[in-house]
């Protein structure tokens, strides 16, 4: 009768420790942040202008208990342009997002930017990573607009990353 009761009590024991504990699922890398750094513009348009090195400034804001983040992007070069999109945030880690986004690409000028020299739609494939023990982020990404030059040339890739701090 012994042996029973002391199998009861670690049954339940094993019961309620197992409801009581969760598994480990990695939360999106919380945080806005603004950021700086270089962008590349790997396409041309027809009569040849638009491959060049600028800088971009890269704004995020994190809806939080949400998988979505307002992102903008402003893009430097012989031309500016901005991109703002909504992304879709899908956890790595504790520490790293990767995410897809989709948005609009708002382009001056008559010559190109990094991503083109006229309205387009644009898909942002990218990743964030929140360094441990600090506001500081490592973010990369790439844009893809589609028929983004008057002259033709068809679509503008563009490749950029940076650091930026969390303000949020």
């Amino acid at each position: 009768m012994q042996r029973l009761n002391y199998f009861f009590i670690g049954t339940a024991a094993i019961a309620l420790s197992s409801s009581l504990t969760q598994p480990a699922s990695a939360q999106a890398a919380y945080g806005s942040y603004i950021g700086v750094g270089p962008t590349v513009g790997l396409s041309r348009d027809a009569a040849g202008d638009g491959r060049q090195l600028g800088a971009t400034i890269a704004v995020r804001y994190k809806i939080l208990e949400a998988p979505f983040s307002l992102r903008t992007q402003a893009f430097i070069g012989e031309n500016t342009a901005v991109v703002p999109s909504v992304s879709y945030d899908v956890p790595l880690t504790w520490q790293t997002d990767a995410y897809i986004g989709a948005g609009i690409v708002f382009a001056n000028g008559n010559t190109p930017s990094p991503v083109g020299d006229q309205v387009s739609f644009a898909l942002q494939p990218g990743i964030d990573y929140v360094i441990p023990n600090s506001n500081t982020v490592i973010f990369g990404n790439a844009v893809i607009a589609f028929d983004a030059f008057r002259n033709g040339g068809g679509n503008a890739i563009s490749i950029q990353g940076g650091v930026g701090l969390r303000f949020r």
